[in-house]
């Protein structure tokens, strides 16, 4: 069993039969999250990956569905941390996935630089300040705003932590795309993969995943878009297929 506190539940990862435990007034994962845990390259038996701005788990947990190799989740909230590593425990996933209570700036000096393989993330995506401070929900406050971190800072952190041939996957959104390019020729990571995600069929894309290799060369990909919903407003197939596996999504 797993002790919930307050309004937290115990959800379904349906395609990777696994459970995380979420809260509507602290954090739930969004689709943007599923979709990068799906496009980020994993190696399957040898190396290590590092997941920055975990928030309740998400992504760790459905990359050790895809990789043998260990996985680490940095989140700087303490609830949140908390809400992972029950999630973790959870799914008996304790041998594979370690929880880092912590800032992601700090991350390089803890492992030191050129570690890891892989690197995540699903950072912050607005650099607008907070409206209404008085009633803001700190916990989204933080997970959606760069008050902690600034998009630099995430890219900085990710280059000293991945080695020189590894390779940084990030979502955010289509109009951060030239600052994330930027950057991450800033610090040495040349973009190579770019998939943009469409609400449907003639919207404009309002979610960016980006793949880039350290030290790799000018070679950019543009992938075929994904589209979350088709004219009926239901899931489209390649959608069902991420979100359900093969299971019969009703």
């Amino acid at each position: 069993m797993v002790q919930l506190y307050g309004d937290e539940r115990l959800d379904y990862l349906l395609a990777e039969d696994l459970r995380i435990i979420q809260s509507p007034t602290v954090f739930s994962f969004s689709l943007d999250a599923v979709l990068l845990s799906r496009f980020a390259y994993m190696p399957i038996r040898k190396g290590k990956v590092i997941d920055l701005c975990t928030g309740n788990g998400i992504v760790p947990l459905i990359l050790s569905t895809r990789t043998h190799v260990k996985i680490t989740g940095v989140e700087i909230q303490e609830r949140l941390y908390d809400m992972a590593k029950r999630s973790v425990q959870y799914n008996h996933l304790e041998e594979q996935i370690e929880l880092i209570h912590g800032d992601l700036k700090d991350m390089p000096k803890r492992f030191g630089n050129d570690k890891f393989d892989v690197v995540t993330c699903n950072p912050p995506y607005f650099t607008t300040p907070v409206k209404d401070k008085q009633n803001v929900n700190e916990h989204f406050a933080i997970a959606r705003h760069e008050i902690l971190c600034s998009l630099e800072e995430v890219i900085l952190a990710c280059s000293e932590l991945v080695k020189h041939g590894g390779k940084v996957s990030l979502v955010h959104r289509p109009g951060r795309f030239v600052d994330i390019v930027t950057l991450m020729r800033k610090y040495g990571i040349e973009p190579k993969r770019v998939q943009f995600v469409h609400p449907k069929l003639g919207k404009e894309a309002n979610t960016l995943l980006i793949e880039g290799i350290k030290g790799g060369k000018a070679d950019l990909k543009m992938l075929s878009p994904i589209y979350v919903y088709n004219e009926e407003n239901e899931y489209s197939p390649e959608i069902r297929t991420i979100l359900y596996g093969d299971r019969d999504s009703g």
